[in-house]
């Protein structure tokens, strides 16, 4: 088994959690507790359950939390959306994380389907 930092999807995931952090940082202090923190959180959860399927054994459990991952990529879009229409982030950033985000998710279904194939 490798460790969870040699998976590109986890990478991209982390690089994507410290973006959204310098972004909500400059959220107006009345989002500090409200959309700045459950953005954050959604996208932590992704890398964070990237690397605790990695550390769970069997594919079937990593599986598992590769879904639970894509589950927070998703909210973490929607929120990134609303943070945009509402002017905490500039379209520009926006445009920037979206594809990212979206190719994440392609890299983590593949990830998922591997296992998913290799399971008895």
């Amino acid at each position: 088994m490798s460790d969870f930092r040699d998976l590109i999807a986890w990478q991209k995931a982390h690089q994507l959690a410290l973006k959204v952090y310098q972004l909500t940082s400059a959220f107006p202090a009345s989002e500090q507790f409200a959309l700045s923190d459950q953005l954050r959180r959604a996208t932590v959860s992704v890398s964070a359950n990237i690397a605790e399927g990695r550390g769970r054994s069997g594919d079937r459990a990593f599986a598992h939390y590769l879904d639970v991952a894509l589950g927070s990529l998703a909210e973490s879009q929607a929120l990134l959306l609303l943070a945009r229409d509402l002017g905490y982030i500039a379209p520009a950033a926006a445009d920037q994380l979206l594809p990212q985000c979206e190719e994440l998710g392609k890299i983590i279904s593949s990830l998922m389907a591997r296992c998913r194939k290799q399971q008895p």
